[in-house]
């Protein structure tokens, strides 16, 4: 017995030495961590934000939702006097039965100096950025568009153009450019309420995406049902959802 208790003694303080160590560098690597914080906050939040290549396209798409100080519309006026495309796509929710989103984009893009005979009003009942894209689906068929450049705030880009190139055809060439957006600063967004807000709401949204949009999933395409005949003339463009019996359809009003 008492020639085993210094092995016994240095195999506890080769135990304790162990703990020591790894505590050690628990301390220094949470050390680490919180020196770094600035930088990887603001790189996952840089992370929601992309902006492709600009190039001309058949048409700006504004996506709905624009913000108080219509950023969206400001991004894609710039756009549009840089002559990337012949016309803009106002795509917003209705409000009511004769007003929404949509009216509300149009008169800011013509404050910003686009002409009201270049704008399409996209009034529809889409409570989703997929659902929104699907409809805008509809719209770039019967126009038979073959490149469009969506516009969105900064925040969006990455999930938006991830639904979009899933889900328009591949003979649609996508393109998306960012609107800054004044409640999200990527460098900054963890020192803002809003920002915070804006940013579990994205992450959350794209994992949806992610999976509603996985390979393999089945997305019930709704049918498309026009009231007049495509292509469609500018002006104003309506999309709602109709129920019936076997299933969704949308429904195209134009004029």
């Amino acid at each position: 017995m008492i020639r085993g208790a210094p092995r016994q003694c240095t195999s506890q303080r080769g135990g304790i030495l162990a703990s020591l160590v790894s505590l050690l560098f628990l301390i220094v690597l949470c050390a680490a961590i919180y020196g770094a914080r600035r930088p990887l906050l603001r790189l996952v939040g840089e992370s929601l934000v992309v902006e492709d290549p600009l190039e001309h396209a058949d048409a700006l798409i504004i996506l709905s939702d624009d913000n108080f100080f219509a950023d969206r519309a400001t991004r894609a006026s710039e756009l549009f006097r840089q002559k990337l495309a012949p016309v803009v796509v106002a795509s917003g929710r209705r409000l009511r039965p004769s007003a929404g989103i949509a009216e509300l984009m149009e008169h800011d893009l013509v404050e910003r100096g686009v002409p009201k005979d270049r704008i399409i009003r996209f009034p529809h009942d889409a409570d989703s950025t997929r659902e929104e894209t699907y409809a805008l689906l509809t719209l770039v068929v019967a126009q038979n568009w073959h490149s469009v450049l969506v516009v969105t705030s900064n925040y969006h880009t990455r999930r938006s153009r991830y639904i979009f190139q899933r889900a328009f055809p591949a003979s649609v060439r996508v393109r998306v450019a960012s609107a800054r957006d004044g409640g999200y600063d990527p460098d900054h967004w963890w020192e803002n309420r809003r920002a915070i807000k804006v940013f579990t709401h994205e992450l959350a949204g794209m994992l949806v995406a992610m999976w509603e949009l996985r390979s393999g999933a089945r997305y019930e395409a709704p049918s498309v049902v026009y009231l007049c005949a495509p292509p469609m003339p500018i002006g104003g463009i309506s999309y709602r959802r109709k129920q019936h019996s076997e299933g969704s359809a949308i429904v195209v009003y134009t004029g």
